[in-house]
């Protein structure tokens, strides 16, 4: 086949193909047309597609081929004889041209939505570390801010030593000054003792109509006519004796110089001499007179003393069972409101704990006491008021308070008779065992359940640090401990 013929082949002639996207191959099975069997829209293109394989279209080739040269002679030979260039359509390549595109896209839209995902998986991330604050941020500092650099001078050795210095100074003035304030503080806890322990009284009569103003004058006008009738018990027997003893003194001690024994010992050793030239060189001693004086004058002010503490606790017993009720009120309100209602509740437990224990204590020692006054009587242990009273005073102290009163009346008991003091420790020991057993019991009931062991620490370490005084709200203060023990602590461990 000649130039000619292929020219013949293609009716456009050479430049038909390359406007057309059609190349001779239209020669080989008959002619095509391009325009009918190519989908409406697709790209026309004198090139090979996108991904496609083998050489380009005759039709490219015959388009830059001149006519009569050997390339195009071979060239119609092989679409004439149906080689590979004759697989090739304007169809197929189109064809794999929008696949390949399609591919593209598709890779291109893949990899923009990972994209998209990593960009927003890194701004949660960021603002996720801007809501969190750091463990050294200061509080109220806003969480977009970095924390504020510390000056210079706070990491100077000099400004720290002094810092803690005068840290130390301000710590001694302060224990200093609360250590002057102690007996202030014994008077303040013993009026709230007081008051915890007539709160009840004051309740009840409350309740039978007298109104709380009314029921506060009452039972401070009972507190102050017990103290009245506990001072007449106690105050006049003492005065007396002492008075009596003071009288006797010359006769007592004539007696005991007349004693047998005494006088021999007298004239063997010289006692009576020694001791009155002790006696005369201790009468003309300037420091022995000051050392008198000085112990009158203690005693003198410690009796003034303990009357203006407990003129000053009773004052403030008196005030306290007044306010109460809005001193408490004003103390709740201090807490947090979504707290508050617990709060008052488990406060409220351990006051009517504490002044139901102070009420009992108080019941049982003045069964005690009016139990050993009439057992006094009957054997005739002198002193009978004033060792009640005694008796009374020693039983508000737990677990030695009645033993120590025993022993008390016990010892009056000896100058009566042994015969006496040892009736009066049976006495003491069956009458334990009944307070022990029946009447603790029955009173104490509705107030404190503290376990024995809790007691005995409790007391020790009452009575080291405040004396009497701790030993005495030792037990109440423990019995509040174990109630929020109970209510506060267990319920919150088992939540966790």
């Amino acid at each position: 086949m000649t130039s000619s013929d292929v020219g013949r082949a293609s009716p456009a002639g050479p430049g038909a193909g390359e406007g057309a996207g059609v190349g001779p191959a239209a020669g080989a099975d008959g002619p095509h047309e391009p325009a009918a069997s190519q989908e409406p829209g697709a790209p026309v293109t004198d090139g090979p597609p996108t991904g496609g394989t083998g050489p380009a279209p005759a039709g490219s080739r015959g388009a830059h081929a001149e006519p009569g040269t050997g390339a195009a002679d071979d060239a119609s030979e092989e679409l004439a004889a149906g080689g590979r260039w004759g697989r090739l359509s304007p169809v197929r390549g189109a064809r794999a041209g929008r696949a390949a595109v399609q591919r593209w896209q598709d890779y291109r839209e893949r990899q923009l939505t990972l994209l998209a995902e990593s960009n927003r998986l890194q701004r949660e991330l960021r603002e996720q570390v801007r809501a969190t604050p750091p463990a050294n941020a200061p509080a109220g500092q806003p969480l977009d801010q970095p924390a504020a650099r510390a000056p210079w001078f706070a990491s100077s050795p000099f400004y720290v030593g002094f810092s803690f210095a005068l840290g130390a100074l301000l710590a001694w003035v302060l224990v200093q000054n609360l250590t002057r304030l102690t007996s202030v503080f014994t008077f303040l806890l013993v009026a709230l003792f007081a008051t915890l322990a007539l709160e009840p009284v004051v309740q009840w009569l409350a309740r039978r109509g007298f109104g709380r103003p009314g029921a506060v004058v009452v039972v401070f006008l009972g507190l102050v006519g017990v103290l009245t009738a506990i001072g007449m018990l106690v105050v006049p027997p003492i005065a007396s004796q002492a008075a009596t003893l003071v009288d006797r003194a010359p006769e007592l001690v004539q007696q005991l110089a007349d004693d047998p024994w005494i006088a021999d010992l007298d004239a063997q050793y010289g006692v009576t001499e020694r001791i009155t030239a002790e006696v005369e060189r201790l009468a003309t001693d300037g420091a022995t007179i000051s050392t008198i004086f000085g112990g009158v004058l203690g005693a003198a002010g410690w009796v003034a003393g303990s009357l203006v503490g407990v003129l000053t606790s009773v004052i403030l017993t008196l005030y306290l069972l007044v306010t109460l009720p809005r001193a408490k009120d004003a103390a709740y309100h201090l807490l947090p409101r979504s707290r508050r209602d617990r709060v008052s509740a488990i406060a409220e437990e351990i006051m009517r704990r504490v002044g139901g224990y102070a009420l009992g204590q108080t019941a049982v020692a003045t069964i005690n006491a009016i139990c050993s006054w009439v057992m006094m009587r009957i054997l005739g242990v002198p002193f009978p008021e004033t060792l009640a009273v005694l008796v009374g005073l020693l039983g508000l102290i737990p677990l030695v308070g009645a033993t120590m009163g025993a022993l008390v009346v016990a010892l009056a008991a000896l100058t009566v008779s042994p015969t006496t003091a040892l009736i009066v420790l049976v006495y003491y020991v069956i009458y334990q065992q009944f307070e022990n057993y029946v009447i603790v019991p029955n009173i104490m009931r509705r107030t404190v359940s503290v376990p024995g062991a809790v007691t005995v620490v409790a007391v020790l370490m009452g009575g080291t640090l405040l004396g009497v005084l701790g030993a005495l709200i030792a037990i109440p203060v423990a019995a509040g401990l174990l109630l929020i023990y109970h209510e506060v602590l267990v319920p919150r461990q088992e939540r966790l």
